[in-house]
């Protein structure tokens, strides 16, 4: 089994990452998408400070890895990417419970570009203008997610073209994989 860990700030690309590895026969579990699950089944609301405010309180309240834990009960099984993790401690949480093995994957790309890019993706709780994009890039970085993106084993800048991208995360996927099979 591979685990590979995925980290980036908003916008830098981290669903194409989770494209190409899906390409590559991984499975995927967002950790995102487990927050917005509890946020909903408590009746927060979708908006970025609706959901940015139930994790924070969530990590205040339960501890800095209370994510971590919750994506671990819904996790597949098989080669997996975990998308979104924010912290070290959500990282050494994963660690401990599926082993040392796991890679932790970095995208990082330019603020500008990643401020472009939530504004054409449109996601409920994507930002439109500038100061609410600089909120949550103030946030998650509150939650240890510069420290994440530094303690990477691998990072990748994403501020070229798609294609470029694309082919830079097949070749780091295969690569970890041919690593992982070899005695």
């Amino acid at each position: 089994m591979v685990v590979l860990i995925l980290v980036g700030m908003p916008g830098s690309g981290k669903d194409i990452f989770v494209q190409e590895a899906g390409k590559i026969g991984f499975s995927h579990i967002r950790m995102g998408d487990m927050v917005r699950l509890f946020a909903g089944e408590a009746g927060i609301g979708t908006d970025d400070m609706a959901i940015g405010g139930f994790a924070s309180a969530h990590r205040a309240e339960y501890g800095p890895e209370i994510w971590a834990k919750r994506t671990l009960e819904k996790m597949p099984r098989g080669n997996v990417l975990i998308d979104g993790s924010r912290s070290l401690a959500e990282i050494d949480h994963f660690k401990s419970f599926l082993g040392g093995d796991i890679k932790v994957i970095g995208i990082d790309a330019p603020t500008e570009m990643r401020f472009q890019r939530l504004v054409t993706r449109g996601r409920g709780d994507d930002p439109s203008i500038l100061e609410d994009f600089q909120a949550r890039d103030n946030r998650e970085l509150s939650w240890g997610l510069g420290e994440a993106l530094e303690n990477a084993d691998i990072t990748i800048c994403n501020n070229g073209t798609l294609k470029e991208f694309r082919n830079e995360c097949q070749a780091i996927i295969n690569n970890i994989i041919r690593k992982h099979r070899k005695p």
